[in-house]
């Protein structure tokens, strides 16, 4: 199973907003500094992350956003079925558009959707604060990637 880049950035910028304190807004050049990564993706990041309810966004001068709620309630299993696409493994899950000739016979659809479930609910037992526990450790890896672009 595979994540898409636009979950992978999802997660990663809900990683670094959450090891900022609340008073602290984050935006999206600092975001893209750290992580080497298009302001252009991170743009359509973080409007969905917004739009999902993860970070709310303060416009304005000194603008930018913030987590809407505490990490210990951001599920990393929500994140990941909010921000993918779809989860066809094989051509099969797309009812629409398989073509595959042994999909009313094969048992391997069942397989693939175990496996999805079960990976969805590992998924579940996390939260954003699970991912940012060694938070000192984190802030200073971004520190070190700021000081490297500058």
């Amino acid at each position: 199973m595979r994540l898409t880049n636009y979950t992978d950035y999802s997660l990663r910028v809900l990683i670094y907003i959450g090891t900022k304190n609340r008073e602290e807004l984050s935006n999206i050049k600092e975001i893209a500094d750290v992580y080497g990564i298009s302001k252009n993706h991170l743009m359509k990041v973080i409007y969905q992350l917004g739009k999902n309810g993860y970070i709310e966004t303060i416009r304005g001068r000194n603008g930018g956003f913030r987590l809407a709620r505490p990490a210990s309630e951001i599920n990393i299993g929500d994140v990941v079925r909010k921000t993918e696409e779809d989860f066809h493994l094989v051509e099969c899950f797309n009812e629409k558009n398989s073509e595959c000739v042994i999909t009313s016979a094969c048992r391997l659809r069942h397989v693939f959707q175990q496996a999805l479930q079960a990976y969805l609910q590992v998924l579940d037992q996390y939260t954003l604060a699970d991912l940012i526990i060694n938070q000192n450790e984190l802030k200073h890896l971004f520190n070190c990637e700021v000081e490297k672009s500058l």
